[in-house]
């Protein structure tokens, strides 16, 4: 009996899928995403709102987009690509932006954990950003209520935090993000 046939797709067949069908395109598999609740799109605009200001104020270069917003990342150890729509995103190399998205890896990226697939967020992503070049991934775990950041290019140092911490950005010297004051 043969071995079952497991289909490998491409990044034609992920710009082919429905405008209205959110997916990410990882190791050849497409990866459907679910339409994230309330309280996930509350978090992630006040994390964005709070990263946008603070680049405004300092008269910043970075960008920050919130999802969706696609990013082609390439694998340097496969050679493989992938499509992924982080949360959120913050690019500081406007090279990499086009009107399809960003092309290359973001200095920063931000996850919001599904409850319906937390190994995506914690596992799958998390090794993806590191070998794509990310510089700084957080995981926002909205049901244990805490944050991990891992810091890659300090070969990735993680710090965990709670809902009522103050986390420091590392990618920027004075960019503090309290997560008490966010009504959470």
């Amino acid at each position: 009996m043969p071995l079952p046939h497991e289909t490998f797709y491409t990044k034609k067949d992920y710009y082919n899928l429905p405008e209205n069908v959110r997916a990410e395109l990882i190791d050849g598999q497409i990866h459907y995403m679910a339409t994230p609740g309330r309280l996930h799109q509350k978090i992630l605009m006040e994390i964005a709102g709070t990263i946008r200001d603070y680049i405004k104020s300092n008269n910043g270069v970075c960008e920050v987009y919130p999802a969706p917003f696609v990013v082609e990342l390439s694998d340097v150890h496969d050679e493989m690509n992938h499509i992924v729509e982080p949360d959120i995103s913050v690019i500081c190399d406007s090279k990499k932006l086009t009107d399809r998205g960003c092309m290359g890896a973001p200095d920063w990226i931000i996850e919001i954990v599904s409850p319906s697939n937390p190994k995506h967020d914690y596992i799958t992503k998390l090794a993806l950003y590191e070998r794509a070049g990310v510089r700084e991934y957080w995981i926002v775990d909205l049901m244990q209520k805490r944050i991990l950041v891992y810091l890659f290019e300090l070969d990735a140092v993680v710090n965990i935090y709670t809902f009522n911490d103050i986390i420091k950005s590392g990618i920027y010297e004075d960019l503090l993000i309290d997560f008490s004051s966010l009504g959470l």
